[in-house]
């Protein structure tokens, strides 16, 4: 394609570093409709005729139907999608397929490539967020009234639901979800007509292709059009905190799993056995999810580091932008189906949920806030007296509301007969009715919310 300046043809070597093709032909459904968008506008603007137009265009859906029948093949020489398809369309047409890249550049032509790759793959994230958000919603909707011991430092702190601590992930999936429709429609502009860097002299028009394409307008500068990969990092930056969202969530199933908490039991289709240990029962598929998130993140790292250095506009370097978000893409993709599907089928042990709650003096606090309404204690004295009623407890080896009332008002005569009840962890999650707390009926208005929301 460029032999007219070279004599010679490239090292064998560079032939290898210089194609992209084994990794850009997964925008070969992208490039199509780019290019059938770009040949529309050149014939109706008269700078391709319109017999030629049209063969143009009926020649790419016969390339679409061969990539779709029987993929793209890896074609050194040909370097990427972009000249794969070109050549493939001249064999099929002849000389009119090089009519197609009159008033273009593959450095816009890539670009668009990429940004409608890109947005499809938002969308389809956003249909597996949503599903393991209605994962997330049924299985809280089952469990708004099951106790379990909610931590901080992974001490026991105080008792929540499940159903609760279900809808706390709901609503980072929730963040996550708006970040890629963000990212998507910050980058939805349309690059094609900025050729190699500065735009063309030959008459396009750049609205017409921006709309064929479902972009909401073309971009405003070229330079910036074929330089610009904020879309592709905005892309892992979503994807990159999903991912560690998705890894909180499996570290709490791996840590569920094992038999010191045994909160719940993972069905066999995710998990695996050991090879020597016939008693094992494994949280494969979670920590599979939890390492993915580490990878995902180098994905964003590496191209960062690629881009950082780099002056307007086009540079090679940029080639490399591609495997890191495909692989981003991927990995992504599977983490979710996989927590889905994990959610989904879990079994929640809720009596180790609920006897874990119960142990750890986990309603120590509702004894202090029953001081501050009941006796106006102030808030700190009133932590000091149950700082030694739980010391008392720990003497004794028993649980708050074991502790007899003479024992209580021993230590705080202001403490009143109706502790023991406050003290059960049934009334402690009761009690905490504030909007976004865990008393059950909260619980049950956030899904129901929730429900409204995703339309389910």
């Amino acid at each position: 394609m460029w032999g007219g300046r070279f004599a010679e043809g490239p090292a064998a070597v560079m032939r290898e570093i210089n194609a992209s093709i084994p990794f850009d032909k997964r925008l070969w459904r992208q490039d199509i409709a780019g290019s059938k968008a770009h040949v529309a506008m050149l014939g109706v603007q008269g700078i391709v005729g319109h017999a030629d137009s049209v063969t143009i265009a009926q020649g790419l859906d016969r390339v679409a139907a061969e990539y779709e029948a029987n993929g793209v093949t890896d074609d050194l020489t040909l370097e990427d999608i972009h000249m794969a398809t070109e050549s493939r369309l001249a064999e099929l047409i002849g000389p009119a397929a090089g009519r197609l890249h009159t008033a273009r550049s593959r450095n816009d032509q890539v670009a668009t490539d990429f940004r409608l790759w890109v947005r499809d793959s938002i969308d389809a994230v956003d249909v597996g967020l949503r599903a393991l958000q209605q994962a997330l919603v049924a299985r809280a909707a089952e469990h708004a009234e099951s106790v379990m011991p909610g931590f901080t430092h992974l001490q026991a702190a105080q008792p929540v639901t499940l159903g609760h601590h279900l809808m706390a992930y709901y609503e980072m999936v929730r963040r996550d979800r708006s970040r890629f429709a963000d990212a998507r429609a910050r980058m939805n502009e349309c690059p094609l007509g900025a050729a190699a860097l500065a735009g063309t002299g030959f008459p396009i028009d750049r609205q017409a292709t921006a709309k064929a394409l479902g972009f909401d307008r073309p971009t405003a500068n070229s330079l910036d059009s074929v330089s610009d990969r904020d879309f592709a990092l905005d892309y892992l930056m979503s994807a990159a905190q999903a991912s560690l969202h998705l890894s909180r969530l499996a570290e709490e199933i791996v840590l569920w799993a094992s038999q010191p908490f045994g909160f719940v039991s993972l069905p066999d289709q995710w998990s695996t056995g050991s090879s020597i240990m016939p008693q094992k029962r494994n949280p494969d598929a979670a920590e599979l999810v939890r390492g993915h998130s580490g990878r995902i993140v180098g994905c964003l790292t590496s191209l960062m580091i690629t881009m950082k250095g780099l002056p307007l506009a086009y540079s090679k370097d940029m080639q490399d932008d591609k495997p890191p978000v495909f692989e981003a893409h991927d990995l992504l993709a599977l983490s979710i189906a996989a927590m889905s599907g994990m959610i989904e089928t879990l079994t929640f042990r809720t009596d180790r949920m609920r006897a874990a709650a119960e142990a750890g003096f986990s309603t120590a606090t509702d004894l202090a806030d029953r001081l501050v309404r009941v006796a106006g204690v102030p808030f700190r004295e009133a932590h000091h007296i149950t700082g030694a009623v739980v010391k008392l407890a720990e003497v004794k080896g028993c649980a708050l509301s074991d502790l007899s009332l003479a024992e209580l008002q021993a230590i705080d005569p202001r403490i009143d007969e109706g502790v023991q009840a406050a003290l059960s962890v049934d009334a402690s999650v009761a009690a905490r009715a504030s909007e976004g707390g865990t008393a059950p009926e909260r619980v049950r208005q956030t899904i129901a919310r929730a429900k409204e929301n995703l339309g389910s």
